[in-house]
């Protein structure tokens, strides 16, 4: 399975799951079609108007599909429209708002993850809900 998350922050790292590789150029992230792929604010406003094509694609809620092409879109966020998004920020505990696919098989049932310890867990969203997909859990090993 090939997967990749393009632009995330760097320093967190160690929370993508083996396997997932940080994209850093746009041509990688446009080239072919990915199994699995995750953009972050910045990486979704980079590739905007480009060939981006995934069978799961996770991106902001509010950025839009813009013109990118998934079987599924997986959408994070502090909307209660997103999938996946903060019931707490105060002591950040993650929600899957909806059953969602995971990518080694079977589905993620609507559900809550504490994360104790995890400052600025806003910013690091695009890598805990990449490592969600891919894994099924949040948490690093």
């Amino acid at each position: 399975m090939e997967g990749g998350i393009f632009h995330a922050s760097t320093g967190w790292e160690h929370l993508l799951p083996p396997g997932l590789r940080q994209l850093r150029d746009p041509w990688a992230a446009c080239r072919g079609q990915w199994d699995f792929l995750a953009l972050t604010p910045l990486g979704c406003r980079m590739l905007a108007g480009q060939a981006v094509t995934a069978a799961v694609l996770l991106l902001p809620g509010d950025c839009g599909a813009n013109g990118f092409r998934a079987e599924t879109v997986v959408t994070y966020g502090l909307s209660p429209r997103d999938s996946i998004t903060f019931s707490s920020l105060r002591e950040p505990v993650l929600c899957v708002q909806r059953a969602l696919p995971l990518l080694r098989g079977g589905v993620l049932e609507p559900q809550e993850f504490p994360l104790p310890g995890l400052a600025g867990a806003e910013g690091l969203l695009p890598c805990v809900s990449a490592r969600l997909l891919w894994t099924g859990s949040p948490y690093p090993p």
